[in-house]
């Protein structure tokens, strides 16, 4: 059978459209199956920290029952990555943050692995790690993204430049009144998206861009955590 290209006429009135169609189901499909797998992941590597939790606290085993455990899984399932004694303990670590099991499977499962161990490793509380979480969910961040926005320099340094005039340029405040984030009701977010000046603008490129250079530190971090996990 040739596998050369058909020569195809004209497509009919219509076609351009239904293809259309097609394409957008087709995406939508492979978006359901990818997070359909990934929500298994999560709930996965949730069950098996929850096991480990429960089984060195029950019966005493120590850190050392990890390797063990790595070497063994590793064994069973050599087609399988994500084993390895440190991606173990961050499954405990993942558990030990999270132990309500629903809010996992309602609202982490959303996130690949990956932006989990950016929230474990870069996050300390676990307010700012379920805003860093719903915010990721919502705005659809990237790994690099994620780390940025729930980094509080990022936060303070955009809500400096929306409250303060810069150079004779006043940001998105045309009242110059001042701002106050803790008043509950009245609190007031400045994001990467809040309209600003062109030279706001460039003045948050340059904000951004030495945060960037300080999480270069971070991403590699991140990035060896991953490798390692694998």
């Amino acid at each position: 059978m040739s596998d050369k290209p058909i020569a195809l006429t004209q497509p009919p009135e219509g076609y351009a459209t239904w293809l259309a169609e097609l394409k957008n189901k087709i995406h939508q499909a492979q978006q359901r199956a990818t997070l359909a797998v990934n929500q298994e992941l999560i709930a996965l590597y949730w069950q098996i920290g929850r096991d480990i939790l429960d089984r060195q606290a029950a019966q005493g085993w120590g850190a050392k029952v990890i390797d063990h455990l790595a070497q063994d899984l590793r064994t069973a399932f050599p087609n399988m990555k994500g084993f390895s004694p440190r991606n173990l303990k961050y499954m405990r670590a993942f558990a030990h943050a999270w132990p309500d099991a629903e809010f996992v499977q309602a609202v982490l499962a959303h996130l690949p692995w990956y932006h989990q161990l950016a929230l474990l490793d870069k996050l300390p509380s676990q307010e700012a790690r379920r805003w860093s979480a719903a915010k990721a969910i919502e705005n659809n961040w990237s790994s690099l993204l994620l780390v940025m926005q729930s980094d509080n320099r990022v936060k303070r340094a955009l809500s400096f430049y929306a409250c303060n005039p810069v150079q004779g340029h006043k940001a998105h405040n045309p009242q110059n009144r001042p701002c106050d984030y803790a008043q509950g009701d009245r609190k007031r977010e400045v994001t990467l998206n809040s309209p600003v000046t062109l030279h706001g603008s460039l003045v948050i490129l340059r904000i951004s861009n030495v945060i960037l250079r300080n999480h270069d530190v971070i991403l590699r971090e991140v990035a060896g955590s991953i490798r390692e996990a694998a």
